[in-house]
């Protein structure tokens, strides 16, 4: 494609034929009937006869997760549940993947012409000096795989296409899209709304997406601030590559930069405004708090740190939820999960610098998808 060609969205897209995409509708479908029909009779089968049976031999009832897992792990619903979700997850990548083989050559070569052209006037900035540590970057989240890292040609950006390919029918196969709509950028303008609620006197100048994976939430900060100066960062080179020619592609005018969200290189009190969609629960809770001291010294005075994330603390939900969630983090590609839903937030953000009078950590309700937000403002 020559520089001077007019770019679309399209042209940089996840484009599945009419087979690809019915086969990915079915598996989407599946995944649905999964995570609602089957987990609402194994909750029924908990309540009836596994707790119950638990109790009669252990003379209480299970009260904690590792109890509610003890209860369910040699039940035949329990295990048809795990063989079906490991078993979907696989179908869920292969779909996407005969996608991403059919038009990664077109793709790459799109991405260079709009990293060469930059029509929108945003920029890429990747580092060959950047080392992500392991457990981070020798795990498959999600079971992706390669994981997000990794690289098989030149220019690569195979694992964002995968990625982005699953997103919305990942999201709504758990019933979590905001409002039910299928818009790429639907959380990110979640987000700016929530934003906008808790700092409404703020107008940024500076905008900093954390994990912004294939940054196609980060669109929304440029289209609800289009004076600001938005920045994508993320530490897996396809997704930044993508996010690039996505936001190019688009007509946005972002910056997408290679960097550990724990140490970003930017200067001190430099972004008004720091989020992250689904970021935490994807590392270790150690770099948790590295990456909220991060976000302390980044911001200004009088911004605002707004993280978005996961719900599933266990005051929030039931005991077989988290026996569920248990087999998820050992056996589904969530390692992390749980580290990141036991911690408390508040207590990592005031030992981070956080005001507590300014800080919070509660939730917010987009339609039926209830989200964790965590942050605060810097007085």
């Amino acid at each position: 494609m020559a520089q001077n060609e007019t770019f679309t969205a399209r042209d940089f897209a996840f484009t599945p034929n009419h087979d690809e995409t019915a086969r990915q509708n079915f598996i989407g479908g599946f995944k649905k009937f999964i995570n609602f029909d089957v987990e609402a009779a194994l909750d029924r089968r908990f309540d009836a006869t596994l707790a119950p049976a638990y109790e009669a031999e252990h003379g209480a009832p299970p009260a904690t997760r590792k109890e509610a897992v003890a209860a369910v792990e040699n039940d035949p619903l329990f295990q048809t549940w795990s063989a079906l979700t490991f078993h979907s997850q696989n179908l869920m990548w292969d779909a996407v993947q005969d996608t991403t083989d059919r038009i990664i050559d077109d793709r790459i070569e799109t991405y260079r012409a709009l990293r060469d052209a930059r029509p929108a006037g945003g920029s890429v900035t990747l580092r060959d000096d950047l080392v992500v540590r392991a457990p981070v970057s020798t795990t498959e989240i999600h079971r992706q795989p390669g994981g997000y890292w990794r690289e098989r040609r030149a220019d690569d950006i195979e694992q964002g296409l995968n990625y982005t390919g699953t997103v919305e029918l990942y999201r709504s196969a758990k019933g979590m899209s905001a409002r039910g709509s299928l818009e790429k950028d639907t959380l990110g303008q979640f987000v700016a709304e929530v934003a906008q609620r808790r700092a409404p006197d703020l107008v940024p100048a500076r905008v900093l997406d954390m994990g912004c994976g294939t940054g196609e939430q980060t669109h929304a900060y440029k289209k609800v601030w289009p004076e600001a100066e938005v920045t994508g960062l993320e530490c897996a080179r396809p997704l930044v590559r993508f996010a690039h020619g996505t936001a190019e592609a688009n007509g946005l005018a972002i910056d997408f930069l290679e960097a550990n969200a724990a140490d970003t290189g930017l200067p001190d009190e430099s972004v008004d405004f720091i989020t992250s969609i689904i970021m935490f629960h994807e590392t270790t809770a150690a770099q948790t708090q590295e990456i909220l001291k991060e976000c302390w010294r980044l911001l200004k005075p009088g911004g605002l740190v707004l993280h978005l994330d996961v719900p599933y603390h266990a005051h929030r939900i039931p005991l077989i939820k988290q026996a569920t969630n248990d087999w998820q983090v050992r056996h589904n590609g969530e390692p992390f999960w749980t580290g990141f839903v036991e911690l408390d937030m508040m207590a990592e953000l005031t030992r981070a610098g956080f005001d507590p009078d300014h800080a919070f950590a509660d939730y917010e309700s987009a339609g039926a998808a209830t989200y964790f937000f965590f942050g605060g403002r810097k007085p």
